[in-house]
């Protein structure tokens, strides 16, 4: 027989971990789907609540509808978040198939942030597909820009996904702190409320935080009139999702034996 390639091996082995973790998300728990699409509409329906209790009214945001622009921005958060939280479990979870020696920890941090990826993006655009037939407002005046946008975000929480994946494999307390801030995280990023309401003294360290550039760069695609926060660019997310993916990739390769045994 025709030895294979490294490349084909890694391919074959990514392929059967996709399928397992598909089967595993969507089909483990017969409500799977249904938390799914319930979890965006609660956060929508809540998010909306308190707004219109503390302002009395509902107000428009400068330049975009409140409701589509904190859809948005919540699946926006959501594709980061997910991709940074869930592959913390992922090695512990596959950690049967390490016995199998072209099997790596890393295989599995990429398949299900991959995985995480088709699924926000599947319910994103059913989210687009009702708004448009609801005529709500949800469909993007620069779609090439909305796609950047959405798949600069991904690759955020790609590199997020692989350094904390490997540092909660070496320290197991970081999952616990990353659970616990990803509430503030959400405020902080211009999930729920406009950035620009914030003094500029503290607006400077918000836009620290690469999210930000993220989200305003993906509402601005979809409503042409809307006034994103100055300084908000795509590049600086570039450059943290690079850092990250360069520093989890290098961790990956020094511990893999100590993630293996973890």
């Amino acid at each position: 027989m025709k030895a294979r390639t490294p490349w084909q091996v890694t391919r074959s082995v990514w392929h059967a971990m996709f399928i397992r973790e598909a089967l595993a998300r969507t089909m483990a728990d017969r409500m799977a789907w249904f938390w799914m699409l319930f979890e965006p509409i609660a956060m929508i329906v809540v998010m909306v609540a308190i707004r219109t209790v503390v302002l009395g009214r509902m107000r428009h945001i400068d330049g975009a509808e409140f409701i589509p622009w904190i859809v948005i921005g919540l699946f926006g958060f959501f594709l980061v978040r997910e991709n940074m939280m869930r592959p913390i479990g992922a090695i512990d979870a596959n950690k049967g198939l390490f016995a199998y020696r072209q099997v790596k920890p890393i295989d599995s941090v990429l398949i299900r942030c991959y995985l995480e990826g088709l699924l926000k993006s599947f319910i994103f655009s059913l989210f687009i597909l009702v708004g448009a037939l609801l005529d709500v407002g949800l469909i993007p005046a620069d779609p090439l820009s909305a796609l950047w946008a959405w798949f600069s975000l991904w690759c955020l929480g790609l590199g997020a996904g692989l350094l904390f994946s490997a540092l909660a494999g070496l320290v197991p307390e970081i999952g616990k702190i990353l659970r616990i801030i990803s509430m503030p995280l959400l405020i902080i990023s211009g999930v729920i409320f406009p950035l620009n309401f914030i003094p500029h003294d503290l607006l400077i360290y918000v836009m620290w935080n690469p999210i930000v550039h993220g989200l305003e760069t993906l509402r601005a695609a979809f409503f042409p009139l809307y006034r994103e926060l100055h300084g908000s660019t795509l590049l600086y997310l570039w450059y943290w999702a690079l850092a990250m993916m360069t520093f989890g990739l290098m961790l990956h390769v020094r511990f893999e034996l100590r993630l293996k045994r973890q």
